[in-house]
C-alpha cells in the first residue's frame, strides 16, 4: 500500500486572488464546476474558503463510488486544501500568478493511500485517469465563471 498522487496544472485568464476566491466559493462557483461523474454535492458549513465542510458523490467506475466529506482548510495564503474526513483522499489547490499578465496557475495536486495487492495495481493504473480528468474539469469550470 502506497500513496498516490495525481498532479494537474493550468494556467487560467484571472489574477490569483481572483481565481482561489471562484475555488473557495463553495455556494457558487464550485457548486456549478464538478463533472458528470460528482453528485449530490452540498455544503455542510461555511461555503466560503477555510471552514467550510462540503460532501458529494463521486462516481468512480460504474460500480465504484465514493461518498466524500471534506473539510477545508488553508494553510498557506494561495492554498486551499480539501481534506476528506472518511479517507486519506487530499485535494490541494494552490493558485499562483501565471507567465503572462492577468494568468494564474492552478495547481490541483490529489493524494490517498493506495490499496495493496492486485486491487491496488488496478487503482494505481486507473484511478489517476479519473482524478486528472476530475481535477481538469474543474479548473476548466472555474475559468469560465463570471463574477
Amino acid at each position: 500500500m502506497g500513496q498516490i498522487k495525481v498532479v494537474v496544472r493550468k494556467d487560467v485568464a484571472g489574477a490569483p486572488e481572483q481565481v482561489l476566491a471562484r475555488l473557495g466559493d463553495y455556494q457558487g462557483a464550485r457548486s456549478v464546476s464538478w463533472p458528470d461523474n460528482v453528485c449530490e454535492y452540498r455544503v455542510l458549513a461555511g461555503g466560503t474558503g477555510a471552514g467550510s465542510r462540503i460532501a458529494y458523490r463521486l462516481q468512480a467506475t460504474k460500480r465504484r463510488v465514493r461518498q466524500i466529506e471534506a473539510t477545508v482548510s488553508a494553510p498557506e495564503p494561495d492554498t486551499l486544501v480539501e481534506a476528506d474526513e472518511n479517507s486519506s483522499l487530499r485535494t490541494s489547490w494552490q493558485v499562483t500568478a501565471g507567465a503572462g499578465p492577468a494568468l494564474s496557475t492552478v495547481t490541483a495536486t490529489t493524494t490517498w493511500a493506495g490499496a495493496g495487492g492486485i486491487g491496488g495495481f488496478f487503482e494505481r493504473t486507473f484511478a489517476p485517469i479519473g482524478i486528472r480528468r476530475l481535477n481538469t474539469t474543474v479548473i476548466d469550470r472555474i475559468a469560465t465563471v463570471q463574477e
